[in-house]
């Protein structure tokens, strides 16, 4: 049995020592980002009704369009990253946010505040499925160690983004706003200074003439990514419970941030030894079934237990291993299911309609939650999902699919590489003097990438 790679042994930051410059600014974006998200979303609703004196339905409104801006546009940002490259699109999202942050701290009237709403969500569309796409090519065949730190970085933002929120909007939530600018402000100056440029995405023949429509036609047309997608949507709806059921049956604010807290420290703590116990034992396919059964079963905890805090607690917590075991896995799979070809195009594609899955499922446990109040029904409801999810992908697996993909994706960047160097070694006899900083800051070698980033002490930030 062939086991998923797993991550090198070691702390946190002695794994993230092990990859190139390029992949650690990665990391330090992620979190970055997720700091001066979380230091300021969480309050937004509380500074809009109390400080505002904001009706509900333009409260909702106003958080309504930085969600909408967000999911409806991530397949144009990962269609982008792979037109123009990765770094343009980490670069604009990055400032765009900066923006949108700035004119969270001034903007009083119900207009201003759905525009900076808007490009808020929309700098989200456009970084995300860019670095998820620029840390999958730039790690190669250490995808899953890569995106299993990634998430440890990832969650270390939503850890401390609250509890800096906090402390800042005790001041003043205008201090929260603008401090959170400048941190997206500084790391859009690090971006355009340390990232190396990254290709973007090469078409095939099998892609027609490359254009839009070639490029749109192969990802719609990847019936097993449909299908991947959809039944690692129900793992998204679980894994925010954490958000809305978990939090209103525990009932107040310290039950709630304990829940938050679990969950970010069992990923910490976890994260990579439970990635390198998986990759050392299992396929990656037995991963997402593994994960996604977790997911479900953890929901039994509350349908035994009620709203007792301790059941609260352990669900959580379970459904943090749960998706520290999916996270790299799915990640990595996604690249597999693209063939190598238009990669950000795909995480793009995978964002939307897992957010249009959280919206559904949201109303429905909603509507569940009203219907059959504090029963163990929603619970075993939620359990069903993870399940279901699971037995969905246990098929796609037994089918070969996921299998198939991963040869046919290893397939696929070898051709992309090996067309790089055919573009380069055309470009060597009709340029026979290339100028060397160009060669080395964008050349299609990523050997000369890394040592021009090794020379440079400021690369990692």
């Amino acid at each position: 049995m062939t086991t998923a790679a797993a991550p090198s042994r070691g702390g946190i930051w002695k794994q993230s020592r092990t990859f190139d410059p390029a992949v650690r600014l990665l990391f330090l974006n992620q979190l970055t980002i997720n700091l001066g998200f979380y230091m300021l979303m969480p309050y937004l609703a509380a500074h809009l009704a109390d400080g505002l004196g904001m009706a509900a339905w333009a409260v909702g409104l106003v958080l309504g369009a930085r969600n909408l801006s967000q999911q409806g546009m991530f397949l144009v940002g990962g269609a982008l990253a792979d037109r123009l490259g990765f770094k343009p699109l980490i670069v604009a999202g990055c400032a765009l946010r900066t923006a949108g942050f700035g004119a969270l701290a001034f903007a009083q009237s119900l207009p201003a505040l759905i525009a900076a709403s808007l490009a808020t969500g929309l700098a989200g569309a456009l970084f995300n499925p860019a670095v998820r796409a620029y840390l999958a090519a730039e790690a190669g065949e250490r995808r899953v160690a890569a995106f299993a730190l990634f998430n440890t970085y990832y969650q270390a933002g939503i850890l401390l983004g609250p509890l800096v929120g906090v402390a800042l909007t005790g001041v003043s939530f205008r201090l929260t706003c603008v401090v959170a600018a400048v941190l997206f402000a500084g790391l859009t100056v690090v971006q355009l200074r340390h990232l190396p440029v990254r290709h973007k995405t090469a078409a095939t023949p099998a892609d027609g003439d490359g254009g839009a429509r070639g490029q749109f036609r192969t990802v719609l047309a990847n019936r097993t990514f449909w299908l991947f997608s959809l039944a690692m949507t129900g793992s998204y709806v679980l894994s925010f419970q954490v958000y809305l059921a978990l939090p209103l049956a525990a009932g107040g604010t310290a039950a709630t941030t304990a829940l938050f807290v679990v969950s970010a420290l069992v990923a910490l703590a976890g994260q990579l030894r439970i990635t390198a116990w998986c990759g050392a034992r299992l396929t990656r396919e037995r991963c997402l079934v593994l994960g996604l059964a977790l997911m479900g079963v953890a929901f039994l905890l509350p349908a035994a237990l009620g709203r007792a805090l301790a059941g609260l607690l352990l669900c959580a917590a379970v459904l943090a291993v749960a998706n520290a075991v999916l996270y790299p896995y799915e990640m990595d799979t996604v690249v597999a299911l693209s063939r190598g070809r238009w990669v950000a195009t795909h995480y793009g594609l995978y964002n939307t309609v897992c957010g249009i899955g959280i919206t559904l499922g949201n109303l429905g446990m909603g509507v569940l939650l009203d219907a059959t109040g504090w029963s163990a029904a929603p619970w075993l409801v939620l359990c069903a999902v993870g399940l279901g999810c699971a037995a969905a992908m246990a098929a796609l697996a037994r089918g070969g699919r996921l299998t198939t993909a991963t040869a046919a994706a290893t397939d696929g960047e070898a051709g992309v590489d090996a067309g790089a160097d055919r573009d380069a070694e055309a470009e060597a006899v009709t340029d026979p003097a290339p100028d060397p900083a160009a060669t080395t800051v964008a050349g299609p070698d990523p050997a000369v990438r890394r040592t021009a980033e090794e020379e440079s002490p400021d690369a990692t930030a």
